[in-house]
C-alpha cells in the first residue's frame, strides 16, 4: 500500500508508536520512515543515543524511546521532513505535536490551523503554540500544534487555513455555522434529530449527504458519543433531489 498511495498502513504506524506508558513520561520522537534508503542523518544528529546504531547505511531508523528526551533535533536534521515530535503531557486534554514545516508562509503563534492526517484529510482545529525557525535548523522550521490527545498519533501536518472557525458553513443548504452548531451542543442538543429540528441542517436540497457527517463528528468530539453508536435522523423521501417529472410519473427528461 505504501508504494502505490504513499500512505501508511495500521501495521507500520503501529510498529513505530511508543508505548502508552513512554508517552505518559514525556515528548518523545517518532520516526515515520518506513523504506529502506541510504539516509542517516537522525542517527548521526542524536547525542543522546536514542536512536540505534544502524548496521548498513540502508537500515530503517528505530528510536530507543527510554533514551530519547523528545529534544527534536533530529526533526531538523531529516531530509525527508519524516520525524516528529508528540508529548502528551502538554496538558489533561491535549497533546503537542511538532511537526517539520517548509512552506511559506508559515503560521502565527496564537493562531489557528486545520490539522490533517497523514492522508491529508481533516482531523481537528488545532493551536500553533510555537513556530521555531532558528538558523541552526537549516531552512527547516517546526512547529508545535495543540490537538486533543486522541489526535496525537494522527496529526502529521496541518493546511494554514481554520476550517474548524465558527464561520465556517456545516451545513450550506440551510447555512447552519459551526459555531452555530456548538452553540446548540451547549444549550443540550445531544442527537442529529434534534439539532435537525431546531435548525433545519439535513432538510435542504442534500438532504444531509453533506453536512450529515459534519454534525456527528462535532457531536462526537464535544459529547465524548461513538459515531457508530448515534442514531440517524428520520429519512423521508425523495432521499435525493428528483426532477418534479419523476414525481408526476412522466419521463425522467421532463
Amino acid at each position: 500500500m505504501l508504494e502505490k498511495t504513499g500512505i501508511p498502513t495500521k501495521e507500520d504506524i503501529k510498529s513505530i508508536t511508543p508505548s502508552e506508558e513512554r508517552r505518559r513520561k514525556g515528548p518523545v520522537a517518532v520516526i515515520e520512515c518506513f523504506q529502506k534508503i541510504p539516509c542517516n542523518p537522525c542517527y548521526t544528529s542524536c547525542k543522546f543515543g536514542a536512536i540505534k546504531e544502524f548496521k548498513d547505511i540502508n537500515d530503517r531508523p528505530v528510536v530507543d524511546f527510554d533514551k530519547c528526551t523528545g529534544c527534536g533535533v533530529c526533526v531538523v536534521n531529516c531530509p525527508g521532513l519524516a520525524i516528529f515530535i508528540i508529548d502528551e503531557t502538554y496538558s489533561d486534554t491535549e497533546a503537542l505535536v511538532k511537526i517539520p514545516y517548509e512552506f511559506i508562509p508559515l503560521p502565527e503563534e496564537g493562531s489557528y490551523v486545520t490539522a490533517l492526517n497523514r492522508e491529508g484529510k481533516p482531523v481537528c482545529r488545532a493551536k500553533v503554540v510555537k513556530v521555531q525557525n532558528a538558523k541552526s535548523q537549516d531552512r527547516t522550521p517546526v512547529v508545535s500544534l495543540a490537538v486533543p490527545k486522541e489526535y496525537s498519533m494522527e496529526v502529521r501536518f496541518f493546511n494554514i487555513n481554520d476550517y474548524f472557525s465558527d464561520n465556517t458553513y456545516i451545513c450550506r443548504c440551510e447555512e447552519l455555522t459551526l459555531g452555530e452548531l456548538r452553540e446548540l451542543i451547549r444549550m443540550g442538543y445531544r442527537t442529529l434529530d434534534e439539532i435537525k429540528r431546531i435548525s433545519r441542517a439535513g432538510m435542504g436540497p442534500c438532504q444531509g449527504r453533506t453536512c450529515r457527517q459534519l454534525i456527528m463528528q462535532e457531536l462526537a468530539k464535544t459529547t465524548g458519543q461513538k459515531m457508530e453508536e448515534m442514531p440517524m435522523t428520520t429519512f423521508r423521501p425523495p432521499v435525493k433531489a428528483i426532477k418534479l417529472g419523476a414525481l408526476a410519473g412522466g419521463d425522467d427528461n421532463e
